[in-house]
């Protein structure tokens, strides 16, 4: 499967008020022989991919928010099915306000962004029939001045997001996958700070992933000190 920028769009996909961003990458996901917006179980499944043989078809999920939001979609059909979850995060964004085009963003989004979403279900990964895609992209954000926009967002509202390029995905497949972004050169024990140094992202993102890979059994805090918890891989040994 290639989701290159020179792909060109599969005609005939629909859309369910989607918007630009999620439509662009289900286009960029799709082969011939898949069916969309596919009703199953309650639900409506961005792509079915019919695969051969006795196993069940391949659901792919855009998700472009939140992964909360997919809880209960996932607890219902991943026991009967392989789920190929491809969730975007934007490297690099471009502003247009009021029909102007503006500045580039100075926040640039890099695949540890994955552990904001995967704080609300950490163990998500542990699931055999999921995997996730995390897709790089540049996009290209509409706002619209809204004087009811929260704090921090300058008076501004998000209306659309479109796909510029696709600049890089990596697939994690489980647990292992997430244990390889420990970053070199990190010695155990280690605190939230090492992490994020080594890493080169903010104290928070370190703080989330840490959480994440603890919930998986992947880190163990060993101790407590005044710059905050210290981890080492691996599990707490079993107790008697």
């Amino acid at each position: 499967m290639s989701i290159s920028s020179a792909d060109p769009p599969i005609a005939g996909i629909g859309t369910l008020n989607e918007g630009s961003l999620h439509r662009a990458l289900k286009d960029r996901y799709a082969e011939p022989g898949d069916r969309f917006e596919v009703p199953l179980a309650d639900f409506v499944i961005d792509i079915v991919r019919p695969r051969s043989g006795l196993e069940a078809d391949l659901l792919i999920e855009i998700q472009t928010g939140s992964f909360a939001a997919m809880g209960r979609k996932l607890d219902r059909l991943l026991e009967s099915h392989q789920i190929l979850l491809v969730h975007p995060i934007a490297a690099v964004t471009h502003f247009e306000r009021d029909g102007r085009k503006g500045r580039r963003s100075p926040l640039k989004g890099t695949v540890y962004d994955l552990f904001a979403e995967l704080v609300s279900i950490p163990t998500l990964l542990d699931h055999p029939n999921l995997e996730i895609d995390v897709v790089l992209v540049a996009v290209h954000k509409v706002q619209v001045e809204d004087p009811h926009a929260r704090r921090g967002r300058g008076g501004y509202r998000t209306v659309d997001r479109t796909l510029q390029d696709v600049l890089d995905r990596q697939r994690f497949t489980g647990r292992a996958d997430l244990a390889a972004l420990l970053p070199t050169g990190l010695r155990d024990p280690f605190t939230t700070a090492d992490l994020a140094r080594r890493a080169g992202i903010s104290r928070d993102a370190a703080q989330k992933m840490a959480y994440c890979l603890r919930s998986l059994d992947l880190l163990t805090v060993v101790s407590r000190s005044r710059d905050g918890y210290r981890y080492r891989r691996g599990a707490t040994p079993a107790t008697r």
